[in-house]
């Protein structure tokens, strides 16, 4: 094992930084800290994503507390998941005592509390927050088929819905809009509509449709629908030039964890698919914490773990850094953790063979170091961690046990008066904060399969003295109701013909994800 002397001249080294950076904490060897050997990130290679791991309670979000604070002082907008409802304090200046006070000495920190401009977001309203929606189509049948729990051929099928609705026309805002276009695919009147497609097995569609069905009796309706959320509003500075923090309320959806995972999937794939390219940029123009990573990858489906590879490959061109939060890297394919250039490392346990087992691959990830890491990751104190990251020259630095700063805001939850106030006073709840239920595929749908209405009576004619025989081209004149309801069930070449007409200069894309942009405003 490397002397400490040489742990403190390397780590000087190869922390030492010319550009603005975030400040993580000092240097630590033989349980002491070195204030003048500052452990740091480069602002500029936050984009090139990280990993923030460590076991439950060993301060990871204080971690992302201290790196959001750091982030929004230097003009960069974060967006946060709050699972447990901590990270709400943001909005609140810190308040000092002997731990704060004496944590800042033995770091070199001088520490003063700090409020940051906040947003509170909830999804569909549930929990304190301005209401995320987002429309069906828009959130696509990838991510769909991950919350649903559905496998390999029925995330086809349902890939072929969505192809039909956009293809004709039909509007896809809320769940029971895709009950009702899988309903009428394997109904008499529109089974043949996809024929030529390979069709949709009533068998197949059942099982959509219970899952679909078990959603919405968890309460996910309320997710699904307008107003959309535009997440550009993400990437926003407050007047003073400080990144706006938007955190994202979950406590109220903590127990639906495969719903709120895929739904920050989600949110990372429209800013993937609105944002224009910047390359490599001074700063970063908006970091993304996701919390509770492996959530995300439990039971992932082949495409999906190919698509999340490809977004965080790619989304570092638009300028977005991502950093996973999890327990151990083993949480995080090895295609994504290979992404991850920056890594900040909280305490593991070690009680069980498949603790051990996790110690050794996190052990394996790392630079080779001057430390007995099997040993260092096992005795991390609260508030510490083992660090590596990128140089400004993109390298990676010496790896560095570091014991982190406080944050200048509170610990712990703001006031609720503040998060309502603060919500109530946000230009965004009066665009977002009520739910719209405009016509869509389940309303024409519904029309268009409608029975025909029973003409009434014609009142008792006088006799006439010639009456003129009727045209025999009358019918074709003036279809009956019944008539129409077929036209409208026509074959699927002429539907989709008749809706490309109909939304000349609609723009329908679908990505990495099967996600849809969004419509003009």
């Amino acid at each position: 094992m490397t002397s400490a002397d040489d742990i403190v001249q390397t780590v000087k080294a190869g922390y030492a930084f010319t550009g603005p950076a975030l400040d993580l904490g000092a240097l630590v060897t033989d349980n002491s800290s070195h204030p003048d050997v500052p452990v740091r990130i480069p602002l500029g290679m936050i984009s090139r994503h990280g990993l923030v791991a460590g076991a439950t309670g060993t301060g990871k979000t204080k971690t992302l507390q201290l790196m959001a604070e750091q982030l929004s002082a230097q003009g960069v907008p974060v967006f946060m998941a709050d699972i447990k409802g901590d990270l709400s304090g943001m909005a609140t200046p810190g308040v000092a005592n002997d731990k704060v006070t004496a944590r800042a000495a033995d770091v070199g920190e001088a520490w003063a509390p700090a409020s940051f401009p906040t947003e509170f977001f909830s999804l569909g309203g549930q929990g304190a927050g301005i209401p995320i929606r987002v429309t069906i189509t828009s959130f696509g049948p990838t991510l769909l088929s991950k919350v649903l729990g559905l496998n390999e051929t029925q995330e086809s099928s349902l890939g072929l819905v969505f192809h039909y609705a956009d293809k004709a026309g039909l509007a896809l805002l809320d769940i029971k809009d895709l009950r009702a276009v899988i309903a009428y695919l394997v109904s008499d009147d529109g089974k043949s509509e996809l024929d030529g497609l390979g069709g949709l097995s009533k068998g197949t569609a059942g099982v959509i449709l219970r899952e679909l069905i078990s959603f919405q009796d968890q309460g996910a309706e309320v997710f699904f629908g307008e107003p959309e959320f535009d997440t550009q509003q993400l990437v926003r500075l407050a007047a003073d030039g400080r990144g706006i923090v938007s955190v994202l309320e979950l406590p109220a959806v903590q127990d639906r964890p495969a719903l709120f995972s895929t739904f920050l999937m989600w949110m990372l794939a429209d800013l993937f698919h609105d944002l224009p390219e910047v390359g490599d940029l001074d700063k970063p123009k908006l970091v993304f914490f996701f919390d509770e990573a492996h959530l995300l990858f439990a039971d992932a489906s082949k495409n999906f773990l190919q698509a999340i590879t490809q977004t965080v490959r790619l989304i570092r061109s638009k300028g977005v850094g991502v950093f996973f939060v999890t327990q151990t890297p083993k949480d995080v394919p090895s295609d994504v953790l290979a992404q991850l250039g920056n890594r900040v490392q909280h305490a593991l346990r070690a009680f069980t063979p498949d603790d051990a087992k996790a110690l050794k691959a996190t052990v394996s990830t790392f630079p080779n170091s001057g430390y007995d890491l099997n040993e260092l990751l096992t005795q991390l104190g609260i508030g510490e961690a083992v660090v590596t990251v990128l140089s400004e020259r993109g390298a990676p630095t010496p790896v560095a046990w570091t014991r982190l700063r406080a944050p200048q805001s509170v610990m712990g939850p703001s006031d609720p008066a503040l998060i309502a106030a603060t919500i109530a006073a946000s230009p965004l709840q009066a665009e977002y904060g009520t739910a719209i239920d405009r016509d869509s595929a389940y309303e024409r749908l519904t029309a268009k399969l409608a029975p025909a209405p029973t003409a009434p009576a014609a009142p008792a004619a006088a006799p006439a003295p010639a009456p003129a025989p009727a045209p025999a081209s009358r019918q074709r004149e003036e279809p009956s109701a019944a008539s129409e309801v077929g036209a409208a069930v026509a074959p699927v070449a002429k539907a989709f013909a008749v809706a490309a007409a109909a939304t000349l200069g609609r723009e329908i894309f679908r990505g990495l994800f099967g996600t849809a942009s969004k419509r003009k405003r």
